[in-house]
This record gives structure tokens, sequence and C-alpha cells, in this order.
């Protein structure tokens, strides 16, 4: 049986000192402690390690092959422990996050750069996908965590608000809306709005859409590509698109994002398994910590 390791490590003090007396003192232990260790530690190696007198210790010459060959070993042995530790804690490994388009342009790249700066034993992957796929690839374990517009039904998975934003409309610079610092519902009603397809996203398209169930007649249409990130049909001059805050960080070249007075806010989830390991554990705490940094969760 290899012997214990604190052991050893009191044996490699002792091994410097070659004195019983500041050994055990630099150790924080009685002397008799020591002796008593070092004595059970060459009993299980079978071997002398030290040669005593009242005045010296010396290395046997099995102490002295011990004490060059212990300290790489207890440096590997703490780089286990320490790995060990990591992969406990969700500091380690491979994470796979999917996100909805919609959340590419700000809040999944933020959530991805801080695993990755503040964990660097972490492999972090992200890619797109429908925000209906989601939330059962993280059921099934396609992938690890997800990020989605609104509360994504699914069998399986936690989701914790990770955003609340405002809702507002996508317009261009020079259309008569434009000027105001807020539109109401009723004057954005009077445009044609552009809506994604209900299929990429359910939940937000009826969201949406409900904005203006209180308005004569809104006029909705479908872009033939459900995610544009040009904008072509708002360049119109006409044409309105409902969207959350996030839309006006990221404008293409002459087009601007106005608040809608009165809208209820949008939300963004992360989605997680229902059974979370420490991996899981750890993007959640990261998540918290940045929704609460960036103020993505106003009180």
């Amino acid at each position: 049986m290899a012997p214990d390791t604190v052991s050893l490590r009191y044996f490699l003090v002792l091994a410097q000192e070659l004195n019983f007396t500041r050994a055990a003192a630099r150790i924080g232990i009685a002397q008799p402690a020591l002796s008593a260790r070092m004595r059970r530690l060459e009993a299980e190696l079978g071997t002398a390690l030290l040669v005593r007198n009242t005045r010296s210790v010396v290395l046997t010459t099995a102490g002295a092959a011990l004490a060059e060959s212990a300290p790489p070993a207890l440096a590997a042995l703490d780089r286990a422990w320490d790995t060990a530790r990591s992969a406990a804690a969700g500091e380690l490994g491979t994470l796979r996050i999917g996100y909805s388009l919609s959340a590419g342009a700000e809040t999944a790249p933020a959530l991805v750069d801080r695993l990755m700066r503040d964990n660097s034993g972490l492999e972090v992957g992200a890619v797109p996908m429908a925000t209906p796929e989601i939330s059962p690839a993280v059921a099934d374990g396609r992938i690890d965590a997800g990020i989605t517009r609104g509360e994504q039904p699914g069998r399986g998975v936690r989701r914790l608000l990770l955003r609340r934003a405002r809702v507002g409309v996508q317009l261009a610079q020079r259309h008569p809306l434009a000027e105001h610092p807020e539109i109401e519902i009723a004057d954005a009603a009077a445009y044609p709005l552009r809506l994604p397809h209900r299929a990429a996203n359910p939940v937000i398209h009826d969201q949406l859409s409900a904005l203006f169930r209180d308005t004569p007649h809104p006029r909705f249409h479908t872009p033939a590509v459900s995610f544009d990130m040009s904008q072509r049909d708002l360049r119109d001059g006409v044409t309105l698109a409902p969207a959350g805050e996030a839309a006006a960080t990221v404008q293409p070249a002459g087009l601007t994002w106005r608040p809608l007075r009165g809208a209820p806010s949008l939300t963004i989830h992360l989605v997680l398994p229902r059974e979370q390991s420490p991996l899981h554990r750890r993007i959640r705490a990261v998540a918290e910590t940045l929704a609460h940094e960036l103020h993505w969760l106003p009180d």
C-alpha cells in the first residue's frame, strides 16, 4: 500500500531541515508526532529513510531517492485533485449552448464571453437554432443549455428568466413616426407591421400580434426570409417591425428603434435540463451574475 501523502509531505520538510525540532516547528506539530509519522512511513515502505542520532539526521540512499522523486509526484497529484475539484464545480468540460437568432446579437455573445473569460477550463460552443427546437434539445441532452425569447414550452427543462426588454418597433430613420421618442400602439397600427413567421417562434409571434388586438384591422405580413439582418422591407419608410430593445444595439444603417408606449416587456430565458450537473449549475451562476451586472432584469 502506498504511504499517505501527509507523511510524505512531512518527510520532505524533514529532508530539507535535517532536524526534527526545526521540521516539527515548520510543520506545526509536536516533535514526537513527527517522529511517529516517520517511523510509520518507513514501516509502510519497508526501508529506512533516515539515520538518526542525538545531534543530526542523515538521509539514507532510499531517503535521498525519495526526497528527489516525491516532489514532482506530489505536484502531479495536486494537479489531479485540482482538476477533480474544477470538474465538480462545473469549471471544466465542454459546454454546448443553443440560442435563437434573435438572442444572437447581444445576449448570447455576452454570456458566452463571460463563461470563457471566467472559466479557462471550459470549452464553450454556441450554435444558432430554431427557437422551437431549443427546449427539446436541452431536454434530451443534444445541447447543455439554451437561450430563447419567450418562455418556450417543453418538458424536462427548467427556465431561468435572464432578461426583460422593452418592446418597440424598428423603422426607417425617415419614417414619420421616427421623430417621436415613444410611439403609441394605435399609431403604429396605422402602418404595415412585419412579424416573424409563427412557426419560427409561436410564443413571441403571438405576444407581438396581441399588442394590436384592440386596434382596428392591423396589417400584418411576414417576410420571405424569417430573420433578415439587413431588414430590407423596413427601408420603404412605411413598414414597422415590432421588436425588443436589443434590436436597438445592432441597427443597420438607415434604421432606428423606438419603444411602444405601454407595451409589456419581452423576456429572454436560459433553458437548462431539469436534472442539473455541476456544469449546468456553473452556467446558471454565471448567467445570474451577468444579468445583475448588466441590469438585464430591472427592479
